[in-house]
């Protein structure tokens, strides 16, 4: 196990990132676990701002906007994806960061995406879970809610592994114990998407 995440960690960036769609495994729930998983689904109040202030949203949203203009053309369609991805990130307790390397390796950032085990838009949602968290009515091409069944599937498999994300996102691929797709994750995470907030300078007070 330790020499997995040392492959995991250490040669992510060296593999190439394609499209890489796997499918999330259907596992029983108990119904407490049902009910907590729809609740977090279920709360479609209007998006608040994810960011600490307006300085950090506009530095972060620029810059990521750029890195993300050859996939997504349209700027409006391209800034509401990211404060989308953004907003239910946070939500979920995840890095806005690794959301996108995620869906780079699940979709290619392509909204109809369908993988052959039958996995749906940006982040490859398999439909069981909408049946099994009991919202049958949910469109899982629809933006926001494809990122608030990802996000919240993925924070579901990072607290059933304790942490563990090279764990998790073997579980979110459906493919629990292989390093390539966690390497291929943790790559585009780190080559494509890493972000450090800019630093910036108090003002000199006067005298």
């Amino acid at each position: 196990m330790r020499f997995a995440h040392a492959v995991f960690f250490l040669t992510g960036l060296l593999l190439p990132v394609a499209s890489f769609a796997g499918a999330q495994k259907y596992e029983p729930l108990s119904a407490s676990v049902r009910a907590s998983l729809s609740n977090a689904i279920a709360d479609q109040a209007p998006p608040r701002t994810s960011f600490s202030d307006t300085i950090e949203a506009v530095d972060w949203m620029t810059e990521m906007s750029l890195r993300l203009e050859k996939r997504i053309p349209n700027p409006d369609s391209r800034l509401e994806f990211l404060r989308t991805v953004h907003y239910e990130a946070t939500r979920a307790g995840l890095d806005p960061q690794l959301v996108l390397g995620l869906i780079q390796v699940e979709s290619g950032f392509k909204k109809y995406a369908v993988s052959s085990a039958g996995a749906r838009g940006f982040m490859q949602v398999m439909p069981f879970w909408v049946k099994l968290i009991g919202r049958n009515d949910d469109n899982l091409f629809h933006l926001r809610t494809n990122l608030r069944y990802g996000c919240t599937i993925l924070r579901f498999y990072l607290d059933i592994e304790r942490g563990d994300l090279y764990r998790a996102l073997g579980r979110y691929n459906g493919s629990l114990g292989k390093p390539k797709y966690p390497n291929l994750v943790r790559g585009a995470w780190q080559a494509q998407w890493a972000y450090a907030k800019k630093k910036r300078e108090l003002p000199t007070p006067t005298q």
